[in-house]
């Protein structure tokens, strides 16, 4: 049986028709009362037929006429979501719907206005890149740094908000550059912000990952951008 918490789970897709019918499953089948909307941003591999084809009673699609970037599908999707609490969900695998029931509790219970899944605070995860680690490490740290913020992982792509918090920030974001505008947002905005451990199966670049070196430096330099000049 469904818990009876209504929640919203936006997930932006760009290319992944291997996964997003399994990611969309596991949305459905994660627990909750659950409202999924899917925004494509103008795939070319096959997702947006598939999305196209697909009809399901709980499942909204959206689509991008133009590639624009994950900040912006998650806009899109943010404005269409109904429910007190809403998710984002990456369309990769790489984030596991099952771990919603830990990171949900500070909302329900009253002590959150936004939660972050870490992947770095003892979660089960796949072993691999180096590189890539060290790389959300230092980007945390500089978040942390000019935010005043203690996060592990500002970089997760498995959070919650309360939407009635969401829908006050004026979020422009629209590409990757969306994490850390929103965490710089949030502190600005004095939200209560928690962190629990999520699992996370992380892909390496052959089997489709899609964040590079230059999405860390672009990263950077928005915190400061959204700290001190927006």
């Amino acid at each position: 049986m469904a818990d009876p918490v209504k929640i919203s789970v936006v997930i932006p897709v760009y290319n992944e028709v291997k996964t997003i019918s399994e990611v969309i499953g596991r949305v459905l089948n994660c627990g909750f009362d659950t409202e999924v909307i899917v925004v494509d941003d103008a795939s070319t591999d096959g997702t947006r037929e598939f999305l196209q084809s697909f009809h399901h009673e709980r499942v909204r699609q959206f689509y991008h006429s133009r590639n624009r970037g994950k900040g912006a599908a998650l806009r899109m999707g943010f404005a269409a979501a109904s429910n007190p609490i809403v998710f984002v969900q990456d369309a990769d695998l790489e984030y596991d719907p099952n771990d919603y029931h830990a990171v949900i509790k500070p909302l329900i219970d009253g002590r959150a206005d936004m939660v972050y899944g870490s992947r770095f605070l003892g979660g089960p995860h796949r072993v691999l890149l180096y590189w890539h680690y060290l790389g959300n490490r230092i980007i945390t740290l500089v978040s942390n740094i000019v935010s005043d913020l203690n996060l592990s992982d500002m970089e997760t792509g498995m959070k919650a908000f309360a939407r009635d918090k969401l829908l006050q920030l004026r979020l422009s974001a629209d590409r990757f550059t969306f994490e850390p505008e929103i965490t710089i947002k949030a502190s600005r905005a004095r939200w209560r912000i928690y962190e629990v451990p999520i699992s996370y199966s992380g892909r390496t670049y052959e089997e489709g990952k899609k964040i590079g070196w230059r999405d860390a430096v672009t990263a950077i330099w928005a915190i400061f951008y959204y700290r001190f000049f927006d």
